[in-house]
């Protein structure tokens, strides 16, 4: 892919698991830089990082990177105002936008890549974790992007394919299905090695 800017979401406050995901630590890197450096190693031409929750421990674990920091004041209505907040920090950029989050210990930067090879048809890319599991990372087309506006609260990026007015790309992962929401989810997570123990 020519061009195209990233879009990482760090704001949650991780109410479920009690302590800030995103500074979880994987090999001793904080969560959220790990993804960060995942990110930047398939050289978007910007990278722009949305905090809200923990916001000063998680820009501190980011020190150093070649990103755009942009704090999301509205961070707890849901994850539509940190889309829209990095959005809008992008500009009227018309190029793909690659979007990831900070609860995916097993993400690969193999797996961004093959997000863009397929979006080279200027289509939407969404990966897919099982029958009824679907979200980021994703890839989403310029025509897409001003779309993001239209979504309110907690609403996810399916709710901008629901009409059927553009049909993603599906990329299939299994192993993304596995995030870090709760105190147990966490426990697996570590015991599996994706983790550091504390």
């Amino acid at each position: 892919m020519k061009r195209y800017s990233a879009l990482l979401l760090a704001a949650g406050g991780s109410t479920r698991l009690g302590r800030p995901k995103q500074l979880l630590t994987v090999n001793g890197v904080p969560l959220v830089r790990h993804i960060a450096e995942l990110l930047l190693a398939t050289g978007p031409e910007r990278l722009v990082v949305v905090t809200g929750g923990a916001a000063a421990r998680i820009s501190q674990a980011l020190a150093g990177l070649d990103i755009v920091l942009v704090q999301n004041d509205n961070w707890e209505t849901g994850m539509a105002s940190s889309l829209q907040c990095g959005y809008r920090a992008l500009g009227a950029d018309p190029a793909p936008l690659l979007i990831a989050g900070t609860d995916q210990p097993r993400l690969t930067c193999d797996h961004l890549r093959a997000l863009l090879k397929q979006g080279e048809q200027h289509r939407d890319v969404v990966t897919v974790y099982g029958e009824e599991g679907r979200g980021i990372p994703v890839l989403l087309s310029p025509a897409t992007q001003p779309h993001l506006a239209d979504l309110q609260g907690d609403t996810g990026l399916r709710q901008l394919w629901k009409n059927g007015a553009t049909t993603p790309t599906l990329l299939h992962a299994p192993e993304l299905g596995f995030d870090i929401d709760t105190p147990e989810q966490l426990d697996g997570a570590i015991s599996a090695g994706w983790i550091d123990r504390d």
